[in-house]
C-alpha cells in the first residue's frame, strides 16, 4: 500500500511525474517515455494545455477526423469529429453522402431557454413566502444587473424567476427557478453568478420581511434544458431511398420504421440506439470545445421525460414519403470556455464558418441524426458488424504490430472474408508461420 502525499498540486510537472514513476512504476524508463512522448514541443502550446486542468502530467490524444458533404439547410459543411471509436466518422460521412442527393438535412432551433435554480428550505407559512418572493422579485433582478448588463446589451439576460414549492417531494424544500438567454455563450458561469446573487439577496432581505427559518442549500445551473431544443430531419419519396444496399425501398422503409418503433417502446434497445446518436453528437461537441458530459446528461434526461426511457429519433411514412427526425435539447456555446483557447477548437469552428450557438445546435443535431440513420440502415440491411469490423481491423493489426507488408496482405484478404478478432489473429499467425 502506498502512502498519501501532501502538497502534490504544488509540485512542478516534472516532480509530479517523478513521484508517479517512483511510486507506481519503479522508475521504469519505458513508462517515463509513455508519458513524455505526448508533450508538445511548442512550450507556449504545452503550457496552455497544462493550465486547462489541475495536476497535468501529459496530453491524452484523440483522433480529430472530418465528415464532409453535409448539406444542411442548403449549405455545405465538413463536420469536425473528435472520437476514438472505429467507424463513427465513416458512418457519418456515408450518411452525409447518401442524403446529399436526396435534399440534404433540414434543421431548426425551436427554443434556447436555459435554466438555473436556487435550492432552499423554509419551514414557515407558504403564503408569507409567496408574498415575500413577489415583493422581492424586482430587487433580485436589479441586484444582478452588474452581472447581466453586458449580456443584456447583446440581447440576452434573465428571462424570468419563479418560486417553486417542492414540499410534496421533500419536506420544506423550495426553489427559485430562473430561466436565461445566453446567446452564443453556453452560459454556465453567467448563470451561476446570477444565481449566487439571487441567493444572497433572497437571504439578506428575509429578516427585514419577517421571514425566518429560510436556509439556502445551493445555487447551480441545470444541465436539463428541455426548452433549449433543436430539430433535425431528412425526408424524401420512398422510391428515392433506393441504392445498392436498398434494392426494395418500400420494404426498407417499413423495416427501418419498425426498428425505430422498437427503440421507442423497448428501453434496452433505446439505450443502445441513443448511444449511437451520441456517437455523432459527442464527437462534434468535443471537437468544438463544448461540454459533452453536460450534453449527455441533458439528452438522456430528455429521453426519460415520459413514462419510460425512449428513442430520441422518430420515423413516419406518409403519402409515399419517408421522414426521419430527431428533437433534442442542446445547450452549446461558440464563445467563452475552450472555444477561444484551444487551437484545434478554433480551427474546428472556423472550418464550420464561425457558427453562432444556434447554428452549432443545428450542425450537432444533424451529426446525431446522420449517425443514427447510418446505424439503422446497416442494421436493417447488411448488419452492423460488416462495416464496423472492417474499420476495427486496423486496431487489431496495430495491436499485433503488423508490418506494412502484412497489413496490405491482410486488408486484401479481409475484403472477401468476414472480420472477427479470432479470424484476424488466425490469419496473422498463418501469415507469419
Amino acid at each position: 500500500m502506498h502512502n498519501t502525499i501532501s502538497g502534490f498540486s504544488k509540485l512542478t510537472k516534472a516532480e509530479k511525474i517523478d513521484w508517479i514513476l517512483d511510486t507506481y512504476f519503479n522508475n521504469d524508463e519505458a513508462s517515463r517515455k509513455t508519458v513524455t512522448q505526448y508533450f508538445n514541443s511548442d512550450y507556449k502550446l504545452q503550457k496552455l494545455h497544462d493550465e486547462f486542468i489541475e495536476n497535468t502530467i501529459s496530453n491524452f490524444y484523440l483522433p480529430l477526423g472530418v465528415a464532409p458533404n453535409f448539406l444542411i439547410n442548403d449549405s455545405l459543411y465538413t463536420i469536425p469529429m473528435a472520437i476514438e471509436e472505429s467507424s463513427v466518422v465513416a458512418a457519418a460521412s456515408k450518411a452525409a453522402k447518401y442524403w446529399y442527393n436526396r435534399g440534404g438535412f433540414k434543421a431548426e432551433v425551436i427554443s434556447t431557454e436555459k435554466i438555473g435554480q436556487v435550492h432552499f428550505t423554509y419551514s414557515g407559512n407558504k403564503e408569507d413566502l409567496q408574498r415575500y418572493f413577489e415583493a422581492l422579485k424586482p430587487k433580485l433582478i436589479a441586484d444582478a444587473s452588474p452581472i447581466t448588463k453586458n449580456m443584456e446589451r447583446r440581447g440576452g439576460g434573465i428571462l424570468d424567476i419563479e418560486l417553486r414549492d417542492k414540499t410534496n417531494v421533500l419536506a420544506n424544500y423550495y426553489q427559485l427557478h430562473a430561466t436565461f438567454e445566453t446567446l452564443d455563450a453556453m452560459g454556465a458561469n453567467f448563470i451561476n453568478s446570477c444565481l449566487e446573487q439571487f441567493a444572497e439577496t433572497f437571504k439578506a432581505e428575509a429578516e427585514t420581511h419577517n421571514i425566518q427559518n429560510l436556509n439556502i442549500v445551493m445555487s447551480i445551473l441545470s444541465n436539463y434544458v428541455p426548452q433549449c431544443l433543436v430539430r433535425a430531419e431528412v425526408r424524401c419519396k420512398i422510391e428515392d431511398l433506393k441504392d445498392k444496399d436498398i434494392p426494395n425501398p418500400e420494404a426498407f422503409a417499413e423495416k427501418f420504421k419498425q426498428a425505430v418503433a422498437i427503440a421507442e417502446v423497448e428501453p434496452h434497445r433505446a439505450v443502445t440506439h441513443n448511444k449511437g446518436i451520441m456517437n455523432g453528437i459527442d464527437a462534434v461537441v468535443l471537437a468544438t470545445g463544448n461540454d459533452f458530459r453536460a450534453i449527455e446528461a441533458g439528452v438522456h434526461a430528455y429521453a426519460s421525460k415520459g413514462q419510460h426511457y425512449t428513442s430520441l429519433t422518430h420515423c413516419k411514412i406518409d403519402n409515399d414519403e419517408f421522414c426521419f427526425w430527431l428533437e433534442i435539447p442542446l445547450a452549446l456555446g461558440t464563445v467563452g470556455g475552450l472555444t477561444s483557447l484551444h487551437p484545434l477548437v478554433k480551427f474546428a469552428l472556423q472550418m464550420l464558418g464561425k457558427p453562432s450557438a444556434k447554428d452549432l445546435m443545428k450542425i450537432v443535431a444533424v451529426a446525431g441524426l446522420a449517425q443514427n440513420f447510418a446505424a439503422l440502415k446497416s442494421l436493417t440491411t447488411t448488419g452492423i458488424q460488416q462495416g464496423h469490423m472492417k474499420m476495427h481491423l486496423m486496431n487489431i493489426l496495430n495491436q499485433f504490430e503488423a508490418t506494412e507488408t502484412e497489413r496490405k496482405h491482410l486488408v486484401n484478404h479481409f475484403k472477401s472474408n468476414t472480420v472477427t478478432h479470432s479470424a484476424v489473429v488466425e490469419a496473422i499467425e498463418k501469415l507469419r508461420a
